[in-house]
C-alpha cells in the first residue's frame, strides 16, 4: 500500500470503507440485502433459538474458479464478498460468535503463488473493510500460529491495531483463524500447562476441562460448525471445541454461500435437540 502503518489513525484515516465495486452489485456485496434475514430469524427464535457460536469451514474457492473458468485470485476474492456477507447477516441474526477457518496450517505447504495470493487477500480485506468491521459493533480476533505464518512486519502491526481498535466492540466476536490447526492447538495448550506444573503455578491435580480451555486459541465452543463446498470432514479444525456441536454440511462452494444458506442451517440447527450426551 505503500503507508507506513504508525502514520494511520483510528477510525478516521485508517483503513477507508470502500464502496461496492460495480461488479459487485446484485447477488453480494451490498450489506443492505441482509435486512431480508429478520423475518426468517424471527421463525428461528421460536422454533428453538439462534446458536450463539458459529464456526464455519470456508471450502470451495478454488472449485468455484475451476468450474466458472475465473482465476484463483478472482476466486478468493468472491470468497471474501461471501465473507462480507455472513458477518452482515450473522450481526442481523444476532450470533455472538463467529470463528471462519481462513487458513490452516496444512496450507502453508500450498504452491507459494497461492499463499502469496491469500496474504494479499487478507491484506486487502483488512484495509478495505476494517473501519466498516468497526463501525458495525465487530471485534476481530486473529487466532491460531498467524504470527509465524505471516512474514510481513507491517501487516502483522496492522492486524494487532485492528484488534486493539476493535477490542471494546460486543455486537460480533470474529475470530479469523489463520495458520490454525486443531492438533496444533492442542499440544501449545498442552505445553503452557506442562510449563505452570514446571514452576510450580499449577498442580497436576488441579488440571481439568476448564483450566485445559482457558489456554486454547478458541475457548468458546461453537454451537453449530458449518462446512461449504460438499465435503464431510473436520479437517483438523476446533477438534477440541467442536465435541458437541451441531454440524451442517452444505454442497455450496463458499463464494455461492449466501444468506439463503446460513438461514437455512439456522433453521436445521433449530430443529435439532441438543442432548450434549446427557440422553
Amino acid at each position: 500500500m505503500g503507508v507506513g502503518i504508525s502514520t494511520l489513525e483510528w477510525p478516521g484515516a485508517f483503513l477507508v470503507l470502500a464502496a461496492p465495486r460495480r461488479s459487485d452489485q446484485g447477488r453480494r456485496g451490498n450489506f443492505c440485502r441482509v435486512c431480508a434475514v429478520r423475518p426468517a430469524v424471527d421463525e428461528i427464535e421460536k422454533a428453538g433459538g439462534v446458536p450463539r457460536h458459529v464456526a464455519v469451514i470456508m471450502d470451495g474457492n478454488r472449485r468455484w474458479a475451476r468450474v466458472h473458468g475465473r482465476s484463483l485470485r478472482e476466486g478468493y476474492r468472491r470468497g471474501v464478498d461471501a465473507l462480507r456477507e455472513l458477518i452482515a447477516a450473522s450481526i442481523v441474526c444476532e450470533i455472538r460468535i463467529l470463528t471462519i477457518y481462513a487458513f490452516s496450517a496444512e496450507n502453508r505447504e500450498r504452491p507459494l503463488h497461492e499463499v502469496v495470493t491469500l496474504h494479499e487477500i487478507l491484506d486487502s480485506f483488512l484495509w478495505l473493510n476494517a473501519q466498516s468491521l468497526f463501525r458495525q459493533g465487530v471485534r476481530l480476533c486473529f487466532v491460531g500460529d498467524w504470527k509465524s505464518c505471516i512474514s510481513s512486519s507491517s501487516m502483522r502491526e496492522m492486524i494487532s491495531l485492528v484488534e486493539k481498535r476493535t477490542a471494546d466492540n460486543d455486537r460480533l466476536l470474529l475470530n479469523v483463524a489463520w495458520g490454525y490447526g486443531g492438533r496444533q492447538e492442542i499440544l501449545r495448550a498442552a505445553r503452557l500447562l506442562a510449563e505452570d506444573v514446571r514452576v510450580g503455578r499449577l498442580h497436576p491435580e488441579d488440571i481439568g476441562e476448564e483450566t485445559f480451555r482457558a489456554r486454547l486459541d478458541v475457548a468458546d465452543s461453537p454451537d453449530l460448525l458449518i462446512r461449504t463446498g460438499g465435503e464431510q470432514r473436520l479437517s483438523n479444525f476446533l477438534l477440541w471445541q467442536a465435541a458437541y456441536a451441531e454440524l451442517v454440511f452444505s454442497p455450496r462452494l463458499w463464494p455461492d454461500f449466501g444468506e439463503d444458506d446460513l438461514k437455512s442451517a439456522l433453521a436445521d440447527y433449530s430443529l435439532r435437540h441438543r442432548r450434549l450426551g446427557a440422553g
